[in-house]
């Protein structure tokens, strides 16, 4: 709600409407039921009066040509012209001299009808249908109603289009009336005594497009009408001659000729089949004293002729809450009828009589009788045309006396009865012929009607002439100050004659005058009867039990009258719906109906006209600072309250109206507290009371403002048919249009939304591919007329939406560009006012992703320009709230990436996009580089979590802004120690462990900050990081990593913290070397980690299956070994899965897993990379490889633990004797070799365990024979001969390979090649010379185990083989050839 700097006080208009509420509230209590009031007047002396002679009356002849065509047309069509708002319209058109005529053949016309046709049956021009009857055939017509120029009129022009089709046969029955629902529903009463629907359709198949249906005949009536001819029925059939709805009850009311009444339902919603409820006789009953009956003790009268009944009409809910309809006599009575005594009608009417009878029943002359031809009644008022007087027909017109209570005496007693009592005033007049109908019309700017008011009256004439004061004040005090402040109102605003002249200048001025003159409407001051309450009891003491009411302010009667004439003027719509709907019988209205407008546009220009006339005349005055508007600006500092942007109105408690506007003003200057003066203080200052009236006062002028652009709004919509326009609403927003009143249209914020909503569905069909306009022509209506829906940054919104549009529909990209480039203009002057979810779909439509980004971020740094959310100084209360409008607005950007990513909002699969891959990462990198330039990092966090949710890694690393490190540290830790670590990785902080837990969504964060690091070549900051990530600790194995990526993370660790090295080297920048060994030792330590993990899983998996198989015959206690292995199994399993959690230590490794399981090779291999040197005699060493030899005789035997010598030995060091002791592991080989071998367990060659040994030191054979060597010569050592044998074959074979292996380099061949030399197949000579130190060296050392074979104490066949074989290999070294 905004019209200006000064009348930007929203809180204010929905504060004077809750007062206008209240009011309203109380005027609609203080009137009486029409019930109680008939009952209340039957004690009256006279409920009647008539007007003053100075009163104005006016009305309109029709021409005596349209006279005639109206009475061609029969007074049954002009009752349905009279009863619906398009025909009210026809009969305007008739009286300007344009008669719309239908020809029927020359048939004669026997009744006419008016109904709305049902939507979708008919073309959208013909909106309502004529229904012509005669004694033939049913018509139906179209009736097509064009609007004027101006889409003021919307019934400017009518035609009316034949529909042959709709057409159908009377089947000989003559109809008397019809009446019409706002349904579309047609009924039709015949001269049979039934009543007929005429339903219509769009015809399909077999169907006809129009019937007749009976609706109350049965099978008796049936055959009477169908069987027997007319001749032979004897009944006396009494038709229907008039039928009326009552569409708030959903009945029907219907008269017959034989002056009976009839009541119809409709069901609950309308669409129910037509049942009849009850038929009354004995209306009017001969015998009643009226017409000469005779009363007790009373004189006989003559009697009088039976009346009929001329008119019957339905009573509303607001008339009465009891009575329901009300017939009207011939002879002037009125019968008001209840439908709560069914099944019989209650009928009311005593007192209410004109002519013969009088209020009390005495009867009077003869020649004063009322002949009543015709009558109409609405809303409680009744026009009657009276043929009694022979000399000129007359019109009687008799309306509620609203000022007969303002004139009677406050007496206690019977006045109470008597102010309820129905009055009413009666007024004659004169006219030549007769009237055939009456209707209740909401007029045209040009056309008068009647208005009668005897209180404004008088006081107009009071103005219009010299009168004195003192009848000015005596009018006052008659009507009391603020009734007569009203009229003033009334008078000054011109708010009672369609013309202005009715009312001069002079008047209206000396109105004005009177309305601000203070000694007639007084000034505001403290009520007081609470004011000075005295604690003290009149003897003097001191009372405690007495509760002091604090002082109010009670305005003057200018603010009350003010009070009074808005509260009157919205009465008939501030508590109803705006809308309502209309639909076809049977189908469910909520759906399937059509939303229109519950005032004709011609009600509510009218209404529009008065509140706009009377908000002008305030507004005039406060402007020229008329009355208390000047006495206040007067003031200095209080005059501001005029222009307080606080609301004032319901701030305090509700008193009655009195204490609604306070404001707390209270005066700085303390009053005079002495101690001799004990008077209480008084709360205000009359000063601070004239502010608190006249603001007040402004409060009432702006919602009377509100309540005019409202209804100019209203207006606007019905002339572009509001139906559709509700329909672009959606089903929620139409259900919330359907039930809002006027009241909150005005005042509320929801009535506030669906106004823009209604006003947007506009524009778009303005703009729209088949608009009929342009925003400036709309916009200038609106900007004019409703300011405080449609202001400024509306109209720039609109203006973009029409070049967006614009945009759309052109295929020159460069014009395009522009377009759009213009509406991006124009919305970035307004961020905080557009509706960016729909506006920037359109942006993206055309690939125009600047405004995509930059209007949602300026609508967001709109709703906090200070930035008080990333601050942490806003309020907690509407941090929320806040927080949430922000994140709509970075959705939109958001999802502008989702659509070119081609993912739903909800991360659901999207529609693919049009978009080509190239031109999509285009578009891409275009909103990431403007979104990384806008500075609000909480925007950044939301965009970065967004690209990483998409995908969109390399995206971000690559274009990311500077906060993307911050933003990645502070996602992927959450301790500020790990915080502050990750940070200090680019200084060269020496690296420290993290024993935090991070979470698997964390880790993401992390990866991509290594990503980074290495992106932009920061290789040491890169290798931390992801060591980070390898020793991140895990409480659950579905968080874990596994070692496999533990071992990726650690060795691209390796990689970058190697290539900081060589970036060092390249750059002549030392790096320290430490960071690499740490990382390679961690990346070793791992692969323990990993084996040790391995050997405990198969471990497990063998043990399974060990326990599931059959049990062994020989095993003496199976169940206990089972039990056993399943229980190690179960162990190794749960230690396996330990491993996998967390990364351990070598010490862990070594004490907790592999020495537990007897994993030996592993504790080897630990020992020597942690350059274990132990004890002095490596005793722990020792016993390790002697467990682990024993475990492999017993898996395999001796081949097994050739193999695990072969394989561990070549990962040790042959020169460290500490993890590779060579004497016990060859005495322990050959030994087992010689028993295995003599008892026949396995068949172990004499070169096995040498070939393992020399595979243990890496081919090198001098250890190995150094080790021998060793061994031959301790005789303590090797007591037995067939061991020492055993080694002496196994030196032999040694010293061969140690010769192939010389051979083969003087051959340049492989050793496998070398040995064809040994077994003579070359020569030596071939190749190039040997090698002469090896050789001798070999020859020398086969020359000295030759020795030693000779000197064995063994037969000569068990030595005979090696001495030949030492012998043959010194030959061959020595042989040239």
């Amino acid at each position: 709600m905004a019209w200006g700097e000064d009348e930007a006080i929203g809180p204010d208009v929905a504060s004077a409407g809750l007062h206008v509420s209240q009011r309203i509230g109380r005027d609609a209590a203080a009137q009486p039921d029409l019930e109680e009031a008939l009952e209340a007047s039957r004690y009256a002396s006279h409920p009647y009066s008539s007007h003053p002679k100075e009163s104005q009356k006016s009305i309109t002849a029709l021409p005596s040509r349209n006279i005639y065509a109206l009475s061609k047309c029969y007074e049954c069509f002009m009752m349905n012209v009279i009863l619906t708002f398009p025909l009210i319209f026809i009969m305007l058109s008739l009286m300007d001299g344009q008669c719309q005529e239908y020809n029927v053949d020359e048939q004669a016309i026997c009744a006419v009808g008016l109904a709305r046709a049902k939507p979708g049956i008919f073309v959208e021009a013909i909106q309502y249908l004529l229904v012509l009857t005669t004694p033939v055939e049913l018509v139906l017509v179209g009736v097509c109603c064009s609007a004027s120029a101006d889409g003021m009129d919307p019934y400017a022009e009518l035609s009316l289009q034949p529909l042959p089709e709709y057409t159908i046969a009377t089947d000989g029955v003559t109809m008397t009336c019809i009446t019409c629902t706002d349904r579309g529903q047609i009924f039709l009463a015949g001269r049979d005594g039934h009543i007929y629907e005429l339903q219509y359709t769009t015809g399909s198949g077999w169907r006809k497009r129009c019937r007749k249906v009976c609706l109350t005949t049965g099978i008796g009536s049936l055959l009477s009408r169908w069987v027997l001819p007319n001749a032979f029925k004897f009944s006396t059939v009494d038709p229907i001659v008039d039928m009326v709805v009552d569409e708030e009850r959903n009945t029907i009311y219907a008269r017959t000729e034989g002056i009976k009444l009839q009541l119809f339902d409709l069901g609950a919603n309308g669409d129910g089949p037509l049942t009849k409820i009850t038929e009354e006789k004995n209306i009017v009953d001969p015998r009643d004293a009226p017409y000469g009956g005779r009363r007790p003790n009373a004189p006989r009268a003559a009697r009088s002729p039976k009346p009929s009944i001329v008119c019957i009409a339905p009573l509303s809910t607001m008339e009465s809450k009891w009575l329901h309809a009300v017939a009207v006599l011939s002879d002037g009575k009125r019968l008001f009828l209840s439908t709560s005594g069914l099944p019989h009608l209650l009928v009311f009417g005593g007192g209410l009589t004109f002519g013969a009878v009088s209020a009390a029943g005495r009867a009077q002359p003869e020649d004063l009788a009322l002949k009543v031809e015709s009558a109409f009644y609405s809303a409680g008022a009744l026009i009657m045309s009276d043929s009694s007087t022979t000399a000129m027909s007359s019109l009687l017109a008799v309306q509620k006396d609203s000022a007969a209570q303002l004139t009677l005496p406050s007496t206690f007693g019977s006045a109470s009865r008597s102010s309820r009592a129905l009055r009413e005033t009666v007024s004659a007049l004169p006219v030549e012929g007769r009237m055939l109908c009456a209707s209740d019309v909401f007029p045209l700017p040009d056309a008068a009607f009647i208005m009668q008011s005897l209180p404004v009256d008088i006081l107009r004439k009071l103005f219009d002439g010299k009168t004195l004061r003192s009848q000015i004040e005596e009018f006052f005090n008659r009507f009391g100050a603020g009734e007569a402040a009203a009229m003033c109102l009334m008078l000054a605003a011109k708010l009672l004659y369609a013309e202005d002249s009715l009312i001069s200048s002079a008047v209206s001025e000396k109105a004005a005058e009177a309305f601000e003159d203070p000694g007639l409407v007084g000034m505001p001051q403290i009520d007081g009867t609470t004011a000075l309450s005295s604690a003290r009891t009149q003897a003097g003491g001191f009372s405690m039990g007495q509760v002091i009411q604090e002082a109010e302010p009670l305005f003057s009667g200018a603010y009350e009258g003010l009070c009074l004439c808005s509260s009157r003027l919205l009465y008939p719509i501030w508590e109803l719906p705006v809308v309502v709907v209309r639909g076809p019988a049977g189908n469910n209205e909520d759906k399937d109906g059509v939303v229109v407008c519950r005032l004709s546009t011609g009600a509510m220009k009218v209404l529009e006209s008065k509140i706009r006339s009377l908000e002008t005349f305030l507004r005039s005055r406060r402007n020229k600072r008329r009355g208390l508007y000047g006495y206040v600006a007067g003031l200095g500092d209080s005059g501001s309250i005029l222009y307080k942007t606080g609301p004032i109105i319901g701030s305090g408690v509700h008193h009655d109206g009195r204490g609604m506007y306070s404001t707390q003003i209270r005066d700085m200057k303390s009053a005079d507290h002495s101690a001799s003066n004990k008077k209480p203080r008084m709360l205000y200052t009359s000063a601070e009371l004239a502010a608190m009236e006249v603001r007040a006062m402004e409060c009432l002028r702006r919602l009377l403002r509100r309540s005019g652009e409202a209804l100019f709004l209203l207006q606007l919509m019905c002339q572009h048919n509001v139906a559709r326009l509700a329909q672009s609403l959606g089903d929620d927003l139409r259900k919330k249009l359907v039930h809002l009143t006027f009241h909150q249209l005005v005042c509320s914020e929801d009535g506030d939304q669906l106004a823009m909503r209604l006003i947007s569905a506009l524009m778009e069909y303005y703009i729209g591919p088949e608009g009929r306009g342009t925003v400036d022509e709309i916009s200038s209506k609106l900007r004019e007329g409703c300011p405080s829906y449609f202001n400024e940054s509306d109209y720039k919104y609109y203006l973009a939406v029409e070049c967006l549009e614009r945009a759309s529909m052109t295929n020159n990209h460069d014009e395009r560009e522009i377009l759009a480039r213009d509406a991006f203009n124009l919305l970035a002057k307004i961020p905080d006012s557009a509706d960016l979810s729909a506006i920037c779909k359109r942006f993206e439509n055309l690939r125009f992703y600047e405004a995509v980004v930059r209007l949602p971020l300026q609508k967001a740094q709109a709703l906090d320009p200070t930035s008080d959310v990333i601050n942490g100084q806003i309020d907690p209360r509407h941090h929320d709230t806040i927080m949430l409008q922000r994140q709509q607005c970075y959705e939109i950007v958001t999802n502008a990436l989702r659509t070119l990513k081609g993912v739903g909002q909800s991360g659901t699969p999207g529609l693919s996009t049009t978009v080509d891959p190239a031109s999509r990462s285009k578009y891409i990198k275009q909103i990431i580089q403007l979104s990384v330039q806008w500075p609000d990092t909480v925007f950044h966090e939301h965009l970065y979590r967004t690209l990483i949710e998409l995908g969109l890694e390399n995206e971000l690393l690559e274009y990311g802004g500077s906060d993307l490190v911050s933003f990645l540290q502070s996602a992927g830790c959450k301790h500020d120690e790990e915080v502050r670590a990750v940070s200090s990785l680019t200084s060269g902080a020496k690296l420290h462990d993290l024993g935090a837990p991070i979470s698997t969504s964390q880790t993401k964060y992390l990866e991509l900050l290594a990503r980074y690091y290495v992106l932009k070549g920061e290789h040491i900051a890169a290798a931390r990081m992801l060591l980070i990530l390898a020793e991140r600790q895990c409480s659950s194995s579905e968080e874990a990593p596994t070692l496999d990526q533990r071992y990726q993370y650690l060795s691209t660790a390796v990689l970058q913290a190697k290539s900081a090295g060589i970036t060092a080297d390249s750059s002549r920048n030392p790096v320290d070397s430490s960071t690499v060994d740490l990382l390679e030792g961690k990346l070793a330590v791992l692969r323990f980690q990993m084996q040790i993990k391995q050997e405990l899983e198969l471990m497990a998996s063998q043990l399974e299956n060990l326990s599931n198989s059959s049990e062994s015959a020989s095993d003496p206690f199976p169940c206990e070994n089972i039990l056993a292995d399943s229980e190690k199994a179960k162990v190794a399993k749960d230690k396996a899965k330990e491993l996998s959690l967390n990364l351990k230590s070598i010490t862990q490794l070594y004490n907790d897993y592999a020495v537990p399981f007897n994993l030996w090779e592993v504790c080897l291999e630990m020992l020597s990379f942690a350059n274990y040197s132990g004890d002095a005699d490596s005793k722990i060493v020792r016993e390790i490889w002697a467990r682990l030899l024993d475990q492999a005789l017993t898996r395999g035997g001796v081949a097994e633990a050739c193999s695990v010598v072969k394989r561990v030995g070549s990962k040790l060091d042959p020169a460290d004797g500490a993890c590779l002791p060579l004497d016990i592991i060859c005495l322990h080989l050959e030994k087992a070799a010689l028993h295995r071998l003599s008892s026949g367990e396995e068949l172990v060659g004499d070169e096995d365990v040498a070939r393992a040994l020399l595979g243990a030191c890496k081919g090198l054979p001098e250890p190995v024979l150094a080790v021998y060597d060793q061994l031959l010569s301790n005789g303590a050592i090797m007591p037995s001969l067939t061991l020492k044998l055993r080694l002496l074959r196994s030196v032999l074979a040694i010293l061969r390979e140690w010769g192939m292996s010389v051979i083969a380099h003087r051959l340049g061949t492989t050793s496998a090649g070398a040995s064809f030399f040994l077994d003579g197949t070359f020569s030596l000579n071939q190749t190039g010379a040997s090698n002469q130190g090896v050789r001798d060296k070999i020859m020398s050392l086969a020359n000295r185990y030759m020795t030693e074979v000779r000197r064995l104490n063994l037969p000569q066949n068990q030595t005979e083989t090696v001495y030949r074989g030492f012998h043959e290999l010194e030959e061959k070294l020595l042989s040239p050839y």
